[in-house]
């Protein structure tokens, strides 16, 4: 049986470079039971940390990870990789949730921190990580209000995330020379007490050669943790290709029908994909005022209703209405205060959700949280099934056939930061259209 990955994700869009494998929605004994016994070598747990205040998001993982715990000395599971999945431009609870695994789930020989994602132009190169060839701490990423940073250069990451704890000498540091050339299985093997190990990675078959050694020191005994974007669940995953191809998505579409789209992401990329969507023949935009929820304590009420039923006119009509959250920028007193309103602004959306019609043939879900949250909140799942993927980093899921209101509905969880400008609009027309017999 080959090596289990075990991927404890903060946003529900890390396996976007993966296929036929279970998410998992809840993480209580029994579910987590469900995934490491599936045949799949990886299984996802969807903690959705990366939406939490830290100090929720400590609880969370500390419950997942004693419970899986158990799961694993009852499955008797001892061959097995935990990787914490969180985003390739470097946001997320870090090293907070690390921290967690390795109390929780260690001793660890090492940690890596691994954060390339090849189909979304994230690549490390000397150290830096970089977005399209940009270091990224000179993106809007880095002046994230709730995550920013100001180093590109991991070991320097490192130290500024901990606070100096780590700091940027004691980095070990595994380059793209050290990768390609040999003794990279020695290095590995000769790693202990939980050292912090930065990865470099310009294409797949980096993460392939990286890969392969890690699973070989894996099998001697060595205990290793990941601080990961998804690239290198592929290589570690070693899946063959996917069952249904990108282009031929639609044949999932339930009966041909139209669909709903729910856009929440909030980053320039999604804006501008949105706009590029709305121009396409076919949809039918619902705007959605989420400022209104700053004012009054019933505006979600209101709001849910008006988006709601010009959902279902747009359904009757035959088109697909695209439900997107207003484009204004807010300002927030803190980071905590963004926080609740981003909760505040999901509850709307999940209500709006729940109250699509019946017969929609497909969902596309933008955005990170507002994809976690269809899955758990909207749809209410306890697990889903991935089919792969309609575009480089986009993942379509399926809905069980028992399912009370969109049963084998497919899903698609499309990352706020993932594709070009029409990538959203690509996604619909895949869906849209049948493939070509």
């Amino acid at each position: 049986m080959p090596t289990k990955i075990i991927v404890l994700d903060d946003d529900p869009t890390g396996s976007q470079t993966v296929h036929s494998c279970l998410l998992l929605l809840r993480w209580d004994v029994e579910t987590l039971r469900i995934g490491l016994a599936d045949a799949s070598p990886i299984v996802f747990i969807l903690t959705n940390t990366r939406a939490l205040a830290p100090e929720a998001a400590a609880g969370t993982l500390r419950e997942v990870c004693d419970n899986l715990k158990v799961a694993l000395a009852e499955q008797s599971l001892t061959d097995y990789l935990i990787v914490s999945r969180s985003d390739s431009t470097l946001r997320g609870h870090y090293p907070l949730e690390t921290d967690i695994v390795a109390e929780r789930l260690g001793p660890f020989d090492a940690h890596f921190l691994v954060p390339a994602f090849f189909e979304g132009g994230r690549t490390t190169r000397d150290s830096v990580h970089y977005l399209n060839d940009v270091p990224v701490h000179r993106t809007e990423f880095a002046r994230d209000s709730v995550f920013g940073y100001e180093h590109s250069y991991l070991p320097d990451y490192v130290a500024e995330k901990t606070g100096g704890r780590t700091p940027a000498m004691a980095v070990e540091r595994i380059v793209l020379a050290d990768i390609r050339g040999d003794g990279l299985l020695d290095r590995l093997v000769a790693l202990k007490d939980n050292r912090t190990v930065v990865v470099d990675g310009e294409k797949q078959s980096d993460f392939d050669r990286f890969a392969a050694a890690i699973l070989n020191a894996a099998h001697r005994g060595k205990r290793f943790l990941f601080r990961s974007a998804a690239s290198i669940l592929t290589s570690l995953a070693a899946l063959p290709p996917q069952p249904v191809p990108a282009e031929a998505m639609a044949s999932c579409v339930r009966e041909g029908r139209p669909g709903a789209v729910i856009v929440g992401s909030h980053v320039r990329k999604s804006t501008e994909q949105l706009e590029k969507l709305l121009q396409e023949p076919g949809v039918a935009g619902v705007p959605v005022a989420v400022e209104q929820l700053l004012h009054a304590d019933t505006a979600g009420e209101k709001l849910c209703a008006e988006a709601s039923a010009a959902a279902a006119v747009a359904h009757l009509e035959g088109k697909t209405p695209v439900i997107y959250t207003s484009r204004t920028e807010l300002t927030f007193a803190d980071a905590q205060a963004r926080l609740h309103f981003g909760e505040a602004v999901s509850k709307l959306l999940m209500a709006i959700e729940r109250r699509l019609p019946e017969s929609i043939g497909f969902l596309i879900s933008k955005g990170g949280i507002t994809s976690n949250d269809t899955l758990s909140e909207g749809l209410n799942l306890r697990t889903a099934r991935l089919l792969g993927q309609i575009l480089a980093g986009v993942s379509v899921v399926l809905t069980p056939a028992d399912h009370p209101r969109f049963p084998e509905l497919p899903v698609v969880l499309f990352p706020g930061n993932v594709g070009d400008a029409d990538a959203l609009a690509t996604v619909y027309r895949r869906l849209s259209n049948p493939p070509a017999l």
